[in-house]
């Protein structure tokens, strides 16, 4: 039997009050259409069907690299008619999950759970018990058994005080979707095309309606304003921090932490407060990183210590390493084991090796750095000439004198040293020193200029 997913994403999102979709809001760094894609790949579906209207273009131009099947639903008439118009697309065997590109954090196992409730009944919902249920669609049963989901505005005083309410998750066999749906009414009080109305449908055929409920209540909150948009993402968060420090990460503040991709990490990994990890990262075992990091699509392995506010992109960090405060790692930095970035110290595109140590206000770009080698502070890579960049090569046990230039294409040799203060424009041969400075002049009993009194 094959499964589908239809993803309504065709709202305009009015309440946003942004130029951008609705459904392209980011939560946690991503869509929320994109979480709700994710989603759907994690339960194998055959075909992802989503629905498009405001901002189409937007929309499938930010999800160009995944296998989607898009219709567009040129108007707004309801969730009902949002689903008809992918009948000309929609398979006739198998079934199909209808889900919101607003409703981003339904878990895979509440969808596995709804599709094998729903098999042998042909329809199943996602129902919520709210204490305060107002504005949402009511689920009214009889012994037990739900015989209607009634809008807000349609419902009667006595259903109004119904605590069950319809998520707008639902599990439908294709064959009654095309059987369903073309029947349709808009005969409500908004004048719509309401999937709701698939229920009574169905009980007409005589099939019992089959429901779940998700094990965690924010699973189905959906997002119509920034207000919601920054509550739910919290609650995200929070359930994020709870899954790492149930394997074992000691997070400071789970309440100040931030987790924007995916995170894999070994033993005894400590967090500090206010860090932001986006992309893919790895932290291995007792890597502890200090507050206020960011850090993206990178590797730290293990017995690595990050300094206070340093900032990580797209970076491979060996064992053993001190980074920071306040250092940078650009996309194509590779620290070795045992290296020491220290304070306002840059590295973009270059390979630090084993022990080498840059400890204070360095940029090292498209450079290649040996083992054993000392990066005097204030040393500059000078590695673009306006048109082109150039690489510096730096030996085995090699050491910067402070305040350097280092002007690329140049080598330092194995063993070489550089006196304070040079602009070294040429290689250095092995075991060598190399300096480059003016004479310096004094000038005794020198007078200062004196300001002219207005």
């Amino acid at each position: 039997m094959s499964t589908n997913v239809v993803i309504l994403a065709a709202g305009k999102g009015t309440r946003m009050r942004s130029t951008l979709p609705k459904v392209l809001q980011p939560l946690a760094g991503r869509p929320l259409l994109g979480h709700v894609i994710e989603t759907a790949k994690k339960i194998k579906a055959d075909h992802i069907i989503t629905i498009f209207g405001h901002g189409g273009d937007l929309v499938k131009s930010a999800f160009a690299h995944e296998d989607i099947q898009w219709v567009e639903q040129t108007e707004q008439l309801g969730t009902g008619h949002a689903v008809k118009v992918t009948l000309p697309v929609l398979p006739q065997d198998g079934i199909s999950l209808i889900l919101s590109g607003d409703v981003p954090c339904v878990q895979q196992e509440t969808l596995q759970r709804l599709v094998d409730v729903s098999t042998t009944t042909g329809i199943g919902i996602v129902t919520l018990t709210l204490d305060d249920s107002t504005g949402y669609g009511r689920i009214v049963r009889d012994n037990g058994k739900i015989q209607a989901i009634v809008e807000h505005k349609d419902a009667s005083e006595a259903q109004r005080e119904i605590k069950e309410i319809n998520t707008g998750i639902y599990c439908v066999s294709n064959a009654k979707l095309h059987e369903w749906l073309p029947k349709l009414s808009n005969d409500n009080a908004q004048g719509e095309y309401y999937l709701t109305d698939i229920v009574a449908m169905a009980l007409a055929d005589g099939l019992e309606i089959a429901s779940i409920q998700p094990e965690l209540a924010f699973e189905v909150e959906g997002v119509n304003d920034r207000v919601q948009l920054a509550a739910l993402e919290r609650e995200f968060q929070a359930h994020q921090a709870k899954n790492l420090m149930q394997q074992g990460v000691h997070l400071i503040d789970p309440n100040r932490f931030d987790l924007r991709g995916q995170l894999t990490v070994g033993q005894d990994v400590r967090i500090d407060i206010n860090v932001i990890i986006e992309g893919e990262c790895h932290f291995g075992d007792n890597v502890d990183i200090g507050a206020g990091c960011v850090i993206k699509n990178t590797t730290i392995a293990a017995g690595t210590k990050v300094q206070p506010y340093s900032i990580f992109d797209n970076a491979i960090v060996g064992e053993d390493v001190q980074i920071g405060p306040f250092a940078r790692l650009r996309p194509g930095a590779e620290l070795a084991n045992e290296v020491h970035i220290g304070n306002f110290v840059e590295v973009k595109n270059s390979i630090v090796g084993l022990g080498s140590k840059a400890n204070h206000f360095t940029y090292l770009g498209d450079a290649e750095i040996g083992a054993g080698s000392n990066i005097g502070a204030g040393t500059i890579t000078c590695n673009y000439d306006g048109a082109n960049k150039h690489k510096t090569i730096i030996g085995d046990n090699a050491f910067i004198g402070t305040n350097n230039s280092l002007v690329a294409p140049v080598k330092i040799g194995h063993g070489a040293t550089t006196g304070a203060g040079s602009v070294i424009t040429h290689d250095v041969a092995d075991n060598s020193l190399a300096f480059e400075r003016a004479k310096q002049v004094s000038k005794e009993n020198y007078q200062r200029p004196q300001k002219t009194k207005k």
